[in-house]
């Protein structure tokens, strides 16, 4: 379940610091961009589907963006992440 490979990721944590999980659920790896810059982690995703059909073109369009400010005394390259 969700749940439990939340736990296991947080347990399996090999330090203390902090840690923090954001849902992309439904975008690609590739959609997915995290930059830190000025004391802030901005994770974001974005993604577009075209598709024609018998009555003409559609398009979804799906954008995510979530800041975080890092805590005091927390240099912008002491930040490491993973998708």
């Amino acid at each position: 379940s969700r749940l439990r490979r939340l736990g296991m990721m947080l347990s399996s944590s090999c330090s203390q610091n902090h840690l923090a999980l954001v849902d992309v659920k439904g975008f690609d790896p590739s959609d997915v961009s995290v930059t830190v810059k000025d004391g802030k982690v901005t994770v974001s995703a974005e993604h577009t589907e075209e598709h024609n059909t018998a009555l003409g073109k559609t398009c979804n369009h799906r954008k995510f963006v979530k800041e975080f400010s890092l805590p005091p005394g927390v240099d912008d390259d002491e930040v490491t992440y993973s998708v």
